[in-house]
């Protein structure tokens, strides 16, 4: 795979998530958990660069739901394949944000 293609498969992965990230209801909800255990989530979220909250939502999402969907399946091959990529230009690297909202 060139340099190109899997900059656009980052690229392609960033919209996914950020898609997501904006367009999925979300409810507040509290919990009480021992110091430690929040102190280590907070140490972990810190070393993956997360929020503690999305660092919580990954790990329940990964413990209920260890097997991607269809049409999660279907877009990670898509990924794989280099299918239906466009190339990359300097112009679209420089311009980074206009070229996601242009996917």
């Amino acid at each position: 795979m060139s340099m190109s293609q899997t900059f656009a498969t980052f690229v392609a992965h960033f919209a996914i998530h950020f898609i997501m990230a904006t367009t999925i209801k979300r409810k507040a909800a509290s919990f009480r958990l021992p110091d430690y255990l929040l102190e280590g989530l907070k140490n972990e979220a810190r070393k993956q660069h997360r929020s503690v909250n999305n660092l919580v939502e990954f790990f329940l999402v990964n413990s209920l739901f260890p097997e991607p969907n269809a049409e999660t399946l279907e877009a990670m091959e898509e990924c794989k394949s280099g299918a239906e990529l466009d190339e990359l230009t300097d112009d679209d690297i420089n311009n980074l944000e206009e070229y996601i909202q242009h996917l």
